[in-house]
């Protein structure tokens, strides 16, 4: 049976949601730097963390594409919402996806459902320079019990999450790339902040550096090795779901744009605005960042309900992903920019209904999540081995 009833459903309490509670705080939280506690609250009460929660579960069980369009719809209304809601969901599926038929993670599929606790994550660490697929910290095995310490320097939102997913060593023999992913209950560790969180844009993440120190049951570590979790899972999700809120922001600054002229034509009836040409032109922009994004997250759609998620293995696919962030993190703020020059001053000032200010921060993060160059990288060596297709 389709999921396009509770889709419609969350979607619905989503839009609901940006306009009477995370566009009404998006300012308070920009100014402050503090978590988006009131819309996070509202997604909890709509059960909208569960999205990706199989329906076996009790969850609404919806796919990437559906899953991009809620955080894009919250991220035109507050930027460091829609990042909170994206990477929520991308430790959930860490989960649904890799589960390995675990009693504990089964009764947690159950749980998020039930009481919608929020996810992070920790997958930096001091001393790897920001490669997410190279821990010097290990779990530690004792009996039933771990043992996970780690110097993190950025975690995601973790002061305010639940549940905390952890990369690190597989054992202490291990190398640096043969990791495990650790969920750490909020019960299980302790945190101290060992930084700050005073950032140009998405400010509300809330994303310092952390020392953790925690334990639990052995079984919070997912049976899956993190380097098919990272492939077939993490990496998709990531670069397909932030490019979904990228454009979510481009497209709140388009509309802003879009009124603007409106107005001015308003002012002029009969006379086309000179403004209105350089919207008509974004507006092309604007579509070709919506379908690069949902036309990748179809194709993963249209790959797993096929049960070939072996592709997502493949070099192309890895180039494909490459391909999506960069242009993705490239256009959003080129997107806004050209909404700025559009509207003018009133785009520039902070207090008015045509501000971009907050937009354009935040999209100008988009590069540096997972640094393009890193990326890129790793994009031109692939085409230096993939064969035409």
């Amino acid at each position: 049976m389709s999921n396009t009833v509770e889709f419609d459903t969350l979607h619905a309490a989503v839009r609901q949601i940006a306009t009477t509670v995370a566009a009404v705080h998006a300012r308070d939280v920009d100014a402050k730097a503090r978590f988006p506690v009131e819309t996070i609250a509202a997604l909890k009460e709509a059960k909208v963390l569960s999205a990706p929660v199989p329906r076996e579960f009790g969850g609404a069980g919806l796919g990437m594409k559906q899953l991009g369009l809620l955080c894009a719809t919250i991220s035109g209304a507050c930027g460091s919402s829609g990042m909170v809601l994206a990477m929520h969901f991308i430790q959930v599926v860490c989960i649904t996806r890799h589960h390995g038929d675990s009693a504990l993670f089964k009764r947690y599929m159950a749980e998020i459902v039930e009481t919608q606790p929020v996810l992070a994550s920790i997958t930096s660490e001091v001393g790897t320079f920001g490669d997410t697929r190279s821990s010097i910290c290990a779990v530690q095995r004792e009996g039933d019990k771990f043992v996970l310490n780690k110097q993190a320097t950025t975690g995601s939102y973790c002061a305010h999450a639940d549940a905390i997913l952890v990369t690190c060593r597989r054992d202490e023999s291990a190398p640096k790339n043969d990791q495990a992913l650790v969920m750490v209950r909020k019960t299980d560790g302790k945190l101290t902040q060992t930084t700050t969180w005073d950032t140009m844009g998405m400010r509300g993440t809330c994303s310092p550096g952390f020392d953790l120190q925690s334990s639990g049951d052995v079984g919070q570590i997912l049976p899956v090795p993190f380097a098919d979790i990272s492939a077939m899972t993490m990496v998709p999700y990531s670069h397909i779901l932030w490019a979904a809120l990228w454009w979510g922001i481009a497209n709140d600054a388009f509309s802003k744009a879009a009124a603007y002229v409106r107005g001015e034509a308003r002012k002029n009836p009969g006379v086309t605005p000179p403004t209105a040409q350089q919207l008509a032109k974004l507006s092309v922009d604007l579509q070709a960042m919506k379908n690069n994004w949902q036309s990748v997250a179809t194709e993963f759609d249209e790959l797993t309900a096929a049960g070939k998620e072996e592709d997502l293995l493949g070099m192309s696919w890895g180039l494909k992903m490459v391909n999506l962030k960069i242009g993705a993190s490239d256009a959003a703020p080129q997107i806004v920019h050209k909404a700025l020059q559009i509207v003018g001053i009133l785009g520039y000032k902070n207090d008015g209904p045509f501000s971009l200010g907050r937009h354009y921060r935040d999209v100008l993060s988009a590069s540096l999540m997972i640094s393009n160059e890193r990326i890129a990288s790793k994009g031109a060596s692939m085409l230096l081995v993939l064969k035409d297709e």
